[in-house]
């Protein structure tokens, strides 16, 4: 893992060529240290083997208390999602004779929530204290300091106690998965054959939908291996002679959306983990490289990822909620056991159902929260991966870089195709709620 100190250093060297005793209000500002904090929180997601939908949260609740920091500071400009999210009450602001930095606050207390949601705290520290100095170091005045820091605990507070309501906790006690070896049904896969991932997170609080009622997809095809006119027959040799016939650019389309953020590599009697951003985590990437290219200012920044990140938030749930209602099995443990034993998808297989696909639903949902924030036919290169070893890739919108995660599901051999088109659509439905029915600038 990177060291946060390091890293915002080199990011306020980029930000700012000043270096006078007084000039916090430019570096604090600069929409870049915004998007660098967000990297910071991804780095330490990693950093601790959560899973994409655990990670989901982190990123939901962090960029909604930036948000919220941010929002109030601009009263004529934003609006409080209080009374918006489900469950989310509108949080007092400051009086105006109160001296506060609101853009420290929005850094401060996306740090809190994004630490502090789900691991304990403290795992931001020595990011947030390096923020702390900065501000001390470049001439911040000390009753705007003390107000800044308290305004900052004063959200986190709020957002924290909104966050103890949505059911997380229930989870973590609840039963695990029963595994039924039949026909059609999830079974865990090689190597590590691990226990179904968050089995309950159906029942985790939406922010923004109503209900699974809202975006129910049609059910997945009938298992049928014998049958080879059979629409699922078609679907299990089509992904078979794909992977088994994959060309260079398929390949690497697979590889750049793997965002597998722990991957167990199996050598002999070796076995060693490399970990990579989630899919969340590369989206919200994405939110700060578009916040970039579109020359946006620091609160647009703020808006775009809590945007996006409430996007992938109530995506993630209804995707999980498809998983467990049909629990089908995923195309490696077909093949394997009715075609080739010895087949492998070029993509590890994650450990839940196939149907509906996860990285599909988000991908179209954040693309549709990326568009309402920068507008569509926004072109953009997407550098996410390139400290992972993999090249950039360009897109001529979000859209279709979303489309492009359906065909890299496919590739990679761990999701039917049919699968990656339903998810598809029901993402873009998703999206297009939160970007619809969130009032946010006025």
């Amino acid at each position: 893992m990177r060291n946060p100190v390091v890293c915002l250093c080199c990011a306020v060297i980029l930000l700012t060529a000043c270096n006078t005793q007084h000039d916090y209000d430019k570096i604090f500002k600069d929409p870049l240290l915004y998007s660098n904090t967000v990297h910071e929180l991804n780095t330490v997601v990693m950093g601790n083997n959560f899973g994409p939908i655990v990670a989901s949260r982190n990123y939901m609740y962090a960029a909604v208390a930036g948000y919220e920091a941010m929002a109030a500071g601009n009263p004529d400009q934003y609006q409080s999602l209080g009374g918006q999210l489900h469950g989310l009450k509108v949080i007092a602001r400051p009086g105006k004779e109160k001296s506060i930095d609101y853009e420290l606050a929005s850094l401060l207390a996306f740090c809190k929530l994004g630490e502090a949601v789900t691991f304990p705290e403290g795992s931001m520290r020595l990011y947030t204290d390096s923020l702390k100095k900065m501000a001390r170091d470049h001439g911040m005045p000390d009753d705007m300091y003390n107000n800044t820091l308290a305004f900052a605990d004063t959200v986190a507070a709020a957002i924290m106690s909104w966050s103890q309501k949505d059911r997380y906790k229930e989870t973590r006690g609840a039963p695990e998965y029963t595994v039924k070896d039949s026909p059609g049904r999830w079974v865990p896969t090689p190597p590590a054959y691990t226990s179904a991932m968050e089995p309950h997170w159906s029942t985790i609080r939406y922010v923004v939908m109503d209900s699974i009622d809202e975006f129910m997809p049609p059910p997945p095809y009938a298992f049928n291996v014998t049958d080879k006119n059979s629409p699922y027959y078609k679907e299990v040799k089509a992904i078979q002679n794909k992977v088994d016939s994959l060309t260079p650019e398929e390949t690497n389309i697979a590889d750049f959306w793997d965002d597998n953020p722990f991957k167990l590599n199996v050598s002999g009697h070796l076995m060693f983990g490399t970990k990579k951003f989630s899919p969340g985590g590369h989206w919200m990437s994405v939110a700060g490289i578009a916040a970039k290219k579109a020359g946006a200012d620091f609160e647009t920044t703020v808006l775009a990822h809590a945007k996006t990140a409430i996007a992938l938030f109530d995506a993630f749930i209804q995707c999980w909620n498809i998983k467990y209602i049909y629990n089908t099995v995923r195309p490696e443990t077909v093949i394997n056991k009715y075609f080739d034993p010895n087949w492998r998808p070029h993509l590890q297989t994650p450990p839940f159902p196939e149907y509906t696909c996860g990285h599909c639903t988000i991908s179209a949902s954040a693309a549709e929260a990326l568009t309402s924030v920068f507008g569509d036919k926004f072109a953009y290169t997407d550098t996410t991966e390139l400290e992972f070893g993999i090249n950039n890739r360009s897109f001529p919108s979000f859209r279709d870089a979303a489309l492009e995660t359906m065909n890299s599901r496919f590739f990679g051999g761990i999701h039917f195709r049919y699968s990656t088109v339903v998810s598809n659509r029901m993402g873009t439905q998703i999206g297009k709620l939160v970007a619809d029915r969130l009032k946010m600038k006025k």
